[in-house]
């Protein structure tokens, strides 16, 4: 192992959703560590994923890295002591998984020396944020994009733009996760001839369209009196509670299942028909719960907007306009009453467009290429040459 390896700061506020802590795990443990040292610094240690993430062998900083600049003066000196603490640990790189608009990391990096890169993780930018957005991508020395969108709506005159979409880990789901089925299908009462749809998402804001689902749903439950509709993640915010209500108005509520958080993902996905993704028009980052369910053999649904258009940019007959509900319906009955070497054929297609575009190798491959292209700290290495595909 070299002694002059490249040494890279991974930040994330927390690990209380896994999402974005497993992303950011999946790239630090799979970089080649003859040539990078990655560490991980955080808020706090709460979140259940906080201890997957302990138990990787990577170092993790738990220290406040960020600072409201609203007041300029208070603001600037916690980036100081910020700069200290980039300078006394010699970090070459500074990455950030944050999801907001905050630029105190990358003052703090620039006071201290240190390259500073943000992966930009959702659409959002305008707004009271917009300004902050701004001088957050003015002082990056790299931005890692998620979607295509993104570059046309944000990034149109920046240097240094990596398109990096999330991927998965495509043996995780080679395997049967079948070991809980009959446990959750006893505690959902899912029949063995249910059609079941599921939908994996934290219900904590309506850009997430779930309410047009409910909807779809309930015209299709009026069709079939064998579906179910699974709705899996956080629940316990406003938003969730007005789709209960919504849920139990259509009169079908007893077959709309709220699961709230769960780590059975794999299994729940094992047991359903078909994955939908209802987001509106704001868009995805790069959702990875999409890619989870085309590698795992459901057939899936999803809008057409930023994120998901890219990941079903081939199968154009799988997406619907957001927000319609009507034209969502109509793409589930189809999906529901494919049968044979039609279906077959469909979720085999599927899987290989994740295996050829989406897999953890090449995502981690692309990163390593960012990373030696900002520093030259090790002699030789800049020229070498990642063996992955790039081909999107």
């Amino acid at each position: 192992m070299r002694k002059d390896r490249i040494k890279i700061l991974f930040t994330i506020p927390n690990f209380d959703t896994a999402g974005s802590g497993k992303a950011l795990l999946n790239i630090a443990t799979r970089l080649d560590k003859d040539i990078f040292e990655p560490h991980i610094a955080c808020f706090n240690d709460k979140g259940y994923f906080f201890r997957v993430v302990k138990d990787s062998g990577i170092p993790v900083h738990i220290i406040d890295y960020t600072h409201p600049m609203t007041n300029k003066i208070e603001g600037l000196k916690h980036c100081f002591n910020i700069s200290t603490f980039f300078r006394k640990n010699k970090f070459d790189i500074v990455h950030s998984f944050h999801y907001g608009s905050d630029y105190s990391e990358a003052l703090a990096a620039r006071m201290a020396g240190v390259k500073w890169v943000f992966t930009k993780k959702n659409m959002s930018w305008g707004g009271g944020s917009a300004r902050s957005w701004k001088l957050r991508t003015l002082l990056a020395s790299a931005i890692v994009y998620q979607n295509s969108d993104m570059k046309s709506r944000f990034f149109k005159s920046k240097k240094n733009l990596y398109f990096i979409p999330r991927s998965v880990v495509v043996d995780d789901f080679n395997v049967e996760a079948g070991k809980d089925e009959e446990r959750i299908k006893e505690e959902f009462g899912i029949r063995d001839n249910d059609k079941v749809i599921i939908c994996v998402a934290n219900l904590d804001a309506p850009v997430k369209g779930v309410e047009v689902l409910i909807n779809a749903f309930a015209k299709i439950a009026e069709e079939k009196e064998n579906v179910k509709l699974l709705l899996v993640g956080y629940d316990l915010e406003p938003y969730a509670d007005l789709l209960k209500d919504m849920a139990k108005q259509t009169g079908h509520g007893n077959r709309i299942i709220f699961t709230g958080k769960r780590p059975e993902v794999k299994t729940l996905l094992s047991l359903s028909d078909v994955f939908v993704l209802p987001t509106l028009h704001k868009g995805e980052g790069s959702p990875v719960s999409l890619l989870e369910a085309m590698v795992s053999g459901v057939l899936v649904l999803g809008s057409d907007v930023p994120g998901i258009r890219d990941q079903l940019r081939d199968f154009n007959h799988l997406m619907f306009e957001p927000g319609d509900a009507d034209m969502l319906h109509e793409r589930l009955s189809w999906v529901l009453n494919l049968q044979g070497e039609e279906k077959n054929s469909l979720v085999n297609e599927l899987k290989k467009n994740v295996k050829k575009h989406y897999y953890i190798e090449r995502e981690v491959g692309e990163h390593e290429k960012v990373y030696l292209s900002l520093t030259k700290k090790i002699s030789g290495i800049k020229n070498e040459t990642v063996k992955i595909s790039t081909s999107l």
